[in-house]
């Protein structure tokens, strides 16, 4: 049973849902989780998990999620997680801690794509579905917002350093997201009279002491400038030594910087840069897209004309080609889980290949002795070998590496010479990347 997972789906927003709450040990699972289950039941609607995962997946049933609580338990808590097979997307995590741990319950919500709620009643739903778990557990803090927001206010930590933030919390109104719970903690922080009066879409005092704030009606709109303006009157009215119009300002930054912005790269490297920015975090996307759409990659540099092509200065030319073969079937042997495209030799795996690169900061990571005698030797031979394969070249063998070129009508490349350049650094990938050079190499072929 396969769920659908958020790496394998097109980019894009998400609503996320942080609940930090507690239980009663002695209440036993059944009574703790059995009405958090009900209540998911009941207002979940069309994005209700359909799977369960406690060690294993099974089709979502009460008694599936119990089996999945047992053989996921131990001395420490219990993890179970929920999922989707159809749209929309679902990665939902349920966490128990037992003592002698503080007794907690956790809760994780994450649903793609955000437009999902834009729908009024869907919105209205999902809000009852956290008031409810609210009412049955005592809640620390709860927060919803889309992912984009999160990462452009810098949640979890707002600023501070992990440690901090890991051993305090939410230990103050660091910001206000589209639907809250405030636990009896940081009501009293705020002033309970005060927190109820503030000026939002939905307030509402819970039975055991928490308040419920919902800043609009729906959370996909949460860019828009009504929206921006209400998030930065009810920010001040919490925190009242704030000023209302720089927290006005700083949102309205936030929404500009997820304005969509086209891209337009440079043809050569558009597939590759296309890649680089999929890695980019959702809040920064758009100012990735135009840095890259100012980026001109520099022009090949590696080749000569074919009438001062270095001549074959090796014994056994067949010995030395065979010796760049073993080096890219080792490269295929290392890589070939991580770029299955690897095995086509075709331009496509050339980019596949410059993106894993750049993806995995290979030149940074790994130790320059093992890329100087390994890996920029192998990325050589490889790229070698695609020029050979589909634009006819021919290989002129050196005893310098380096100096070793193929032959294409009326210029000579030289591969090796690229590779070491390009894994100089992170940059040197995107700047002398292999597809590029082979785009160039065909170009001048004709």
């Amino acid at each position: 049973m396969k769920s659908l997972k958020f790496h394998e789906l097109p980019v894009e927003d998400r609503l996320r849902l942080s609940f930090e709450g507690t239980f009663a040990p002695e209440a036993g699972l059944e009574n703790t989780l059995g009405p958090v289950l009900q209540a998911l039941e009941s207002c979940a609607g069309d994005w209700m998990p359909d799977v369960v995962k406690g060690r294993r997946r099974r089709k979502y049933s009460r008694a599936a999620f119990w089996k999945a609580v047992e053989e996921a338990r131990d001395e420490h808590g219990v993890m179970v997680g929920l999922h989707r097979t159809k749209w929309p997307a679902l990665d939902m995590t349920l966490l128990l801690w037992f003592p002698p741990h503080p007794p907690k319950l956790d809760i994780h919500v994450s649903l793609q794509p955000l437009s999902f709620f834009a729908n009024a009643e869907r919105s209205r739903a999902f809000v009852e579905l956290v008031r409810e778990w609210a009412s049955q557990h005592p809640v620390t803090h709860a927060m919803t917002s889309s992912l984009a927001e999160d990462q452009l206010s810098g949640a979890p930590d707002y600023g501070r350093d992990e440690r901090t933030a890991r051993r305090d919390g939410f230990d103050k109104i660091y910001e206000v997201g589209w639907l809250n719970i405030f636990g009896p903690k940081l009501v009293e922080s705020v002033g309970r009279e005060r927190m109820l009066s503030t000026p939002a879409y939905k307030v509402e005092a819970l039975p055991n002491g928490s308040i419920l704030l919902v800043t609009r009606p729906t959370p996909a709109d949460f860019a828009c400038d009504e929206a921006r303006v209400a998030q930065a009157r009810i920010q001040a009215h919490l925190r009242p030594e704030l000023d209302e119009a720089t927290v006005l300002r700083t949102l309205r930054e936030r929404s500009a910087a997820l304005v969509p912005v086209e891209p337009r790269f440079h043809p050569d490297v558009a597939p590759l840069l296309l890649g680089v920015v999929d890695r980019a975090l959702l809040g920064e996307r758009q100012r990735k897209i135009a840095e890259l759409n100012a980026y001109q990659p520099p022009e090949p540099e590696e080749w000569l004309p074919a009438s001062a092509a270095l001549p074959c200065d090796v014994e056994d030319p067949d010995l030395v080609l065979d010796q760049y073969r073993q080096l890219i079937e080792g490269l295929i042997a290392v890589l070939h889980t991580s770029v299955p495209s690897i095995f086509d030799s075709m331009p496509g795996s050339l980019t596949d290949l410059d993106l894993y690169f750049w993806r995995e900061d290979f030149p940074r990571r790994y130790l320059r002795e093992y890329i100087d005698s390994h890996t920029a030797p192998a990325a050589g031979a490889y790229l070698g070998s695609v020029l050979v394969r589909r634009l006819g070249g021919e290989w002129i063998p050196r005893k310098k590496l380096e100096e070793s070129q193929v032959r294409i009508g009326n210029r000579v490349w030289l591969p090796f010479l690229r590779a070491r350049r390009y894994m100089h650094s992170r940059q040197a990938l995107l700047d002398y990347s292999l597809t590029q050079l082979f785009l160039e190499a065909e170009r001048q072929r004709s």
